[in-house]
């Protein structure tokens, strides 16, 4: 399938209905078997008609190009950051939860506060699911963007696409750095997302700490490593 080239169209309707900032957030590591899940963010502002050539989506770039683009879309962005919830977090919230809060953070990590916010996927990753305790977002600010939530966002939001370049990048980073600590892993390679060398390492030795304890891989370990969610 050919990769949808984004743009800036909603962006700019954005920036016609009166927003000064528009925002896109796009979140990585939702399927993965370890590490944060990690929400990343990036804001321009009405004046910024342009963006770096080859943004798309980062599932759609290679380890390379997603790295090519990290300082290009940091010079162009007004401003961006990333956040992250942990594994427990994870575990302990769920994760639609878990990356409304690692989207609080990669907000809290701006210096401004953009008008407008374009997120990937039906529902607003910023919202506290059914059933949360409003007390997991301590951490939100006293004012919240205007959300707009777009199915494959990812793919036709210049922003939104620019924002999961940078949490992937950001987040496979991390993951590599705790290679050295778990070699049989591979982490270098799958950065904490399923794979046969995973899977096998898994077996032999077990969740790690940066395992997600309550996920289902779990319990196809179990009956190797005695009850691994306790």
């Amino acid at each position: 399938m050919t990769p949808i080239d984004p743009d800036l169209s909603l962006e700019r309707a954005l920036f016609d209905g009166g927003a000064a900032l528009v925002a896109g957030m796009d979140e990585v590591g939702r399927g993965a078997w370890a590490g944060p899940v990690s929400v990343g963010v990036v804001v321009i502002r009405s004046d910024q008609t342009d963006f770096p050539v080859g943004v798309r989506d980062s599932k759609a770039l290679s380890r390379r190009a997603r790295e090519r683009l990290v300082p290009l879309i940091e010079e162009w962005a007004h401003a961006s950051g990333v956040g992250h919830a942990s594994p427990a977090e994870c575990d302990a919230f769920g994760m639609r939860a878990a990356i409304a809060l690692a989207g609080q953070r990669a907000l809290n990590v701006l210096a401004i506060e953009p008008d407008a916010l374009i997120v990937d996927g039906p529902v607003d990753l910023l919202g506290s699911p059914d059933g949360a305790s409003e007390s997991l977002f301590a951490e939100r600010s006293q004012s919240r963007p205007a959300v707009t939530a777009l199915v494959k966002a990812d793919q036709k939001c210049a922003t939104v696409a620019a924002a999961s370049v940078l949490a992937k990048v950001e987040r496979d980073g991390l993951l590599a750095s705790m290679a050295p600590s778990f070699p049989a892993f591979d982490l270098d390679s799958n950065v904490g997302y399923p794979s046969p060398v995973h899977r096998r390492a898994l077996r032999g030795y077990g969740l790690t700490p940066i395992h997600r304890r309550s996920w289902s891989f779990v319990d196809d370990i179990a009956w190797l490593t005695g009850d691994p969610r306790s």
